[in-house]
């Protein structure tokens, strides 16, 4: 089983971490969030104008403009964020047959593989980037093992 994000979900995810990072610090350039979050420079604009549409981000044009979220990195959750990315997590597929998954020829994992798919979305949910925040920088300050010689 392979549970991951795609690309535009991972980048998107990194942006807003950025911009969560540096809440209080002003207006981010795409140019700054590109090269500390390692995404594409040309990919991230795009990502960018989806995250100002949906409300997360806002921008400001000009010299002295960038990138700022739009509410407070306690409000924005980690599953709003990749579903404005990815679309939304979802099973799509029937888990044993392969193909839309239906009702009426529900196969006997259809209601625990639902229930753990709501398990995930409710985790994602509750997830807001405050928490990501905090967790990304304990993870920046751990010591790290010496490199081997």
């Amino acid at each position: 089983m392979e549970l991951r994000l795609g690309k535009r979900a991972d980048y998107t995810v990194r942006a807003v971490l950025d911009l969560a990072r540096h809440h209080d610090g002003g207006r981010r350039k795409a140019a700054d969030i590109a090269e500390e979050m390692e995404v594409p420079a040309s990919y991230l604009p795009q990502l960018l104008a989806e995250l100002v549409r949906a409300d997360i981000v806002r921008s400001v044009a000009g010299r002295k403009g960038g990138y700022t979220l739009a509410r407070a990195p306690e409000e924005i959750s980690l599953l709003e964020v990749i579903e404005i990315a990815d679309g939304a997590v979802v099973a799509t597929e029937c888990v044993l047959r392969g193909g839309p998954c239906r009702w009426e020829e529900a196969c006997a994992i259809h209601e625990p593989w639902l229930r753990a798919q709501e398990a995930l979305r409710s985790s994602l949910a509750a997830t807001s980037f405050a928490e990501i925040t905090e967790i990304d920088a304990a993870l920046e300050d751990r010591p790290r093992p010496a490199e081997a010689r």
